[in-house]
C-alpha cells in the first residue's frame, strides 16, 4: 500500500469499527471523532483527535480488528500508512518516532488507569452495592464485556526465542548504553525516575516489589533477551520495581526516548521491534481489564 495522502469531507467514515485493517492514519488538518457502536442508538464518542494525532495503528501492529470508528469532523487530510511502509515512514520521518511511542505511551497510561479503577471498583463491589457515582465506570466496563463476551481475545507475549533470532540479525548498539551487572546489582530501583526502556542482552533479570524488605517479592524472572522497564519511557513515571542482576556477566540495553530518532536511521529493526512490544503491553493491559470487567458485572448483576 505505501504512502498515501487523502481527504476526507466532514461526516465520511475514515475507518469503521471491526473491520479488518492494514493501514494506519495520521492526521495532519483537521479533528476526528473516534466512536463506539457508531451509527447505532448507544453510540458513543470516545475521543476527539486533532492534527499531529495516530488513530488506526493497532490494526497495523498486531493485525487485530478496528476497536473503534473514526469519523471526519471537518474536512481533513490524513497521511495513511500501509503495514508494509511502516519501516519507511519513520525512516523518512526520524522526528515522528518519539510522537509515535509517546502516542502509544498515552494509551497505555489511560488503560492502566482504567485497570486500575476497575480493580478498585470489583474490591467494592465485592464489600458492598456500588454507588451511582461509578455509572460512567460501569457503561465503560458493561461496553468492554459484550465486545469480548463470544471470543476472548488471545494475546501472546513475544518470546525470548523470537526476540533474539531479530536481534541476532542487528549489528548496530545504538548509542552505546548497554551496561554489564554482576550477580546481586541493582540496575534500577522501585520508585526511581528514568525514563528508558531496558533489554537483557545477555544474563538474568529478576523484577522485585519491596526488594530488600521482610515484604520483598519477586514478580518476574527475564533471560536473553527481554524487554522490560518500559513504563519508563512510555510514561515517565517512577518505577514500579527494582530490577536486580541474577547471574554474573548480565547484560542490559538502556534506550531512551531521545535515542529513537538516531536508531531507526540506524537499525529500524530494533524501533520495529519495541514498538510491536509495546503493542502487546497494550493489548495485554486491555484484555486483564476485560476480565475485571466481566467479573465486576458478574458480581454487580
Amino acid at each position: 500500500m505505501g504512502l498515501a495522502e487523502k481527504s476526507f469531507s466532514s461526516g465520511e467514515v475514515i475507518i469503521r469499527e471491526g473491520d479488518i485493517g492494514n493501514s494506519f492514519f495520521r492526521l495532519l488538518d483537521g479533528n476526528v471523532g473516534v466512536y463506539s457502536d457508531y451509527g447505532k442508538k448507544e453510540q458513543f464518542r470516545i475521543a476527539v483527535l486533532k492534527a499531529g494525532e495516530y488513530f488506526g495503528e493497532m490494526a497495523v501492529i498486531e493485525k487485530y480488528p478496528r476497536s473503534a470508528t473514526v469519523v471526519a469532523e471537518c474536512s481533513v487530510r490524513v497521511m495513511e500508512v500501509g503495514e508494509d511502509s511502516l519501516d519507511t515512514y519513520f525512516a523518512e520521518n526520524p522526528e515522528e518516532v518519539i510522537k509515535f511511542v509517546e502516542h502509544l505511551g498515552n494509551k497505555v497510561k489511560t488503560m492502566v488507569r482504567d485497570y486500575n479503577d476497575a480493580k478498585a471498583l470489583l474490591k467494592e463491589t465485592r464489600e458492598a452495592e456500588a454507588e451511582k457515582k461509578n455509572k460512567i465506570l460501569f457503561f465503560k466496563i458493561k461496553k468492554h464485556s459484550a465486545q469480548y463476551q463470544s471470543e476472548k481475545p488471545v494475546i501472546n507475549e513475544p518470546s525470548p526465542a523470537m526476540i533474539k533470532k531479530a536481534f541476532e540479525e542487528i549489528t548496530d548498539e545504538g548509542p552505546g548504553r548497554i551496561g554489564a551487572f554482576e550477580n546481586g546489582a541493582v540496575i534500577f530501583e522501585e520508585g526511581q525516575d528514568d525514563n528508558c526502556l531496558c533489554i537483557v542482552r545477555g544474563g538474568n533479570v529478576g523484577l522485585y516489589n519491596n526488594y530488600g524488605t521482610p515484604d520483598q517479592t519477586k514478580i518476574k524472572d527475564l533471560t536473553e533477551v527481554s524487554f522490560f522497564g518500559e513504563m519508563g519511557m512510555l510514561t515517565d513515571e517512577p518505577r514500579n520495581c527494582t530490577a536486580v542482576a541474577e547471574s554474573d556477566d548480565t547484560y542490559v540495553e538502556f534506550v531512551y526516548k531521545e535515542d529513537l530518532e538516531s536508531i531507526i536511521k540506524s537499525c529500524p529493526i530494533k524501533v520495529d521491534m519495541i514498538v510491536r512490544y509495546f503493542s502487546y503491553r497494550l493489548r495485554k493491559l486491555t484484555v486483564d481489564f476485560v476480565d475485571l470487567c466481566k467479573q465486576i458485572t458478574a458480581n454487580y448483576n
